[in-house]
Parts: C-alpha cells; structure tokens; sequence
C-alpha cells in the first residue's frame, strides 16, 4: 500500500507485455472495479472479467457448469457475498505490501497475479501474457480473493493449476486446455 492510501500497480510497463484478450480482460476488471465502488483492481476483478473475454481461460474448467457456479459468486460480489471486500486492499500470501509511490489501481495480489502471468509466458520463452496464465496466477494464490471464489464454487485450484500447467496451454487458440 502506498503511503497515501493507494495501492501498489503493476510494474511500469506491464499492461505492454499482454495479450490482446488479456488486456481486454484488465479493461474490463478495471470498469467492473469503478462500476463496483472498489478503489482498485481486485483478484476477483480480474477473475470475472478473464472468464467472460477469454474462452481458452474458460476451458480450463470442467464444463459450463463450473463457470455458471464461479459467475454465480461473483455477481453475487456486489449484492452481498463480498461486500466485506468493499473499501479494503486485498492482500494475499503471495506477495507482502509493499511501499510504490509510483503506482495506484491494482491490489498487491493482483499485481503478484500479473507478475506471475508474465512469468509463466517468459518460462515459454513468450512476450506476452495470456488468459489462461492470469488464470493459472489467481489459481496459485490460495489466500487471494479469486482463489476464494473458486474455492467456494467448489474449483480445486490445485487441479486447475495442473491442468493449466500440463496442457501447456497458450492462451492465443493455438493448443486448448483439456477439459475433464
């Protein structure tokens, strides 16, 4: 957290190095978090917003139902079921808050979220982040926001991490996650 109350934003430069989707999904997540009242971009934003824009992150899931179930929480975000979110800065085990005068917008779990979707594309040897990998980072995450929504959907995180991991999956169309 800053020292003024803001919250830590992703390195400079970062929102370069995304997918076109993927920077669909942080447009979306940062309309949902205004619309919402929040002060920044959440875990959660970003997970709602990744599975509406990104069919290769949809597909990690076991079926529709899955998503219907995860969608289904986060509607509920706004009308009751994280209400207690509202006006707090998401913090996470991921990553400790830490001081940056520079940035503002984003949690510090989502910006350790993006840092580690850029690092899954960079371990490809890729330049940019897809859906899926953002998918795959609030996955990981077991104390962020999103990992709670997932969790109380009834999502293994460690299943969909792995399915996420082994299928390779790119996020760009080119090789699916399998479902199952």
């Amino acid at each position: 957290m800053r020292p003024d109350g803001g919250a830590a934003a992703p390195r400079p430069g970062i929102e370069t190095r995304l997918s076109v989707r993927l920077a669909t999904v942080v447009a979306g997540a940062r309309r949902r978090a205004l619309r919402d009242g929040d002060r920044q971009i959440d875990t959660a934003h970003l997970l709602h917003s990744v599975i509406e824009t990104d069919p290769d992150a949809r597909t990690a899931f076991t079926g529709g139902a899955q998503v219907a179930k995860v969608l289904g929480y986060l509607v509920q975000r706004s009308i009751g079921y994280g209400l207690r979110w509202q006006s707090s800065v998401e913090q996470s085990g991921a990553v400790p808050v830490v001081a940056d005068p520079g940035a503002a917008g984003w949690s510090p779990a989502a910006v350790a979220a993006m840092d580690t979707a850029l690092a899954r594309a960079d371990a490809r040897g890729e330049g940019q982040a897809s859906g899926p990998d953002l998918l795959a980072a609030l996955a990981q995450d077991g104390d962020c926001r999103a990992a709670e929504v997932l969790k109380r959907a009834g999502i293994d995180l460690d299943v969909l991490s792995r399915r996420l991991d082994e299928d390779g999956c790119r996020g760009d169309g080119s090789q699916q996650v399998h479902q199952g």
